[in-house]
């Protein structure tokens, strides 16, 4: 187990550099520049910002450059947040997609699989097609969807809960019931699929056989390998709430992560661009590590050399 996690660890280092030298290269070759404005602004004043933040050296210097900083994490100031680097605006947005995600998780744990046992220790009846229904429906609504329609119906017409912001637990709901919806969806198919292929099973057969209930043959025999699929799911899902959404933390105004990544495209923010596609590859690599070695717990027929 030891050797394949280090393999892995070893792996992300080339990726990490093919990521960074790819994101590097594609916001250098992306139409407009962080100094780009709509008011002009004076000769000496644009040459003064360029040396300052090194875009008057050759490309291949700052190709080096960033990346040394980057290794070091040493990074450069960011030229949309005068004074700030990329380290201060990740350590001040990633606690609040942290929060977000987890609870987006919660939910999507707990509405999607006792949604796919349900189905699936019923197959072929209503409490199978209803759910699987409401699934395939989730799956088909995207998040910039279903989170307006949230916000209209429970904010702004029954005005049980906030809009926008991020201040108190009610500023919680709206966006994490959002994201916990859209992959509650998928890991209730994932549930469904995986709990009928070991309800099928010799083993659980047995059990039935031997006079075992059938909460204890689904609960306690079937759900355990069943869950696999939803234990692989986890990992770029996990990865994906963690560093928040695009899309809701943009709707419901939440200064994650997401947001920020977000603003600095517009703004054209090179240098917090290429951090926060770093931390989220960073990111993923750890979730999916962090997966394989559950899934090596779940089930000790897999082995890891």
């Amino acid at each position: 187990m030891l050797t394949f996690i280090l393999k892995r660890l070893g792996q992300a280092i080339p990726v990490l550099l093919a990521i960074y030298t790819i994101t590097f290269f594609m916001i250098r070759l992306a139409p407009g520049g962080p100094f780009s404005d709509e008011r002009k602004v004076a000769e000496h004043i644009l040459e003064r910002q360029m040396e300052y933040y090194g875009y008057n050296d050759p490309l291949p210097v700052q190709y080096f450059r960033t990346l040394v900083q980057h290794i070091k994490l040493d990074l450069p100031p960011l030229t949309s947040h005068i004074g700030l680097t990329a380290q201060d605006i990740i350590s001040e947005s990633f606690p609040v997609s942290l929060e977000l995600g987890l609870w987006a998780m919660a939910i999507a744990l707990m509405l999607g699989v006792p949604a796919g046992v349900m189905a699936a220790s019923r197959q072929n009846t209503w409490l199978d097609y209803t759910p699987m229904s409401l699934a395939m429906t989730g799956i088909c609504l995207p998040t910039f969807v279903v989170g307006p329609i949230l916000a209209l119906v429970f904010g702004i017409w029954l005005r049980w809960t906030s809009v926008a912001g991020w201040a108190g637990p009610i500023d919680r709901i709206l966006p994490s019931l959002t994201l916990g919806l859209y992959y509650a969806a998928y890991i209730a198919r994932l549930t469904r699929g995986g709990m009928l292929e070991i309800l099928n099973s010799d083993f659980i057969r047995t059990a039935r056989a031997k006079g075992a209930s059938e909460f204890r043959a689904v609960v306690v025999h079937a759900l355990r390998g069943g869950i696999l699929p939803v234990i692989s799911f986890l990992g770029p899902t996990l990865a994906g709430l963690v560093t928040g959404s695009f899309v809701v933390e943009t709707i419901f105004q939440v200064p994650g992560l997401g947001r920020h990544f977000v603003l600095a495209a517009v703004n054209r923010d090179h240098s917090l661009i290429l951090s926060t596609v770093l931390f989220y590859a960073g990111l993923i690599m750890l979730a999916n590590l962090a997966v394989d070695v559950l899934q090596v717990l779940l089930n000790p027929k897999l082995r890891y050399k």
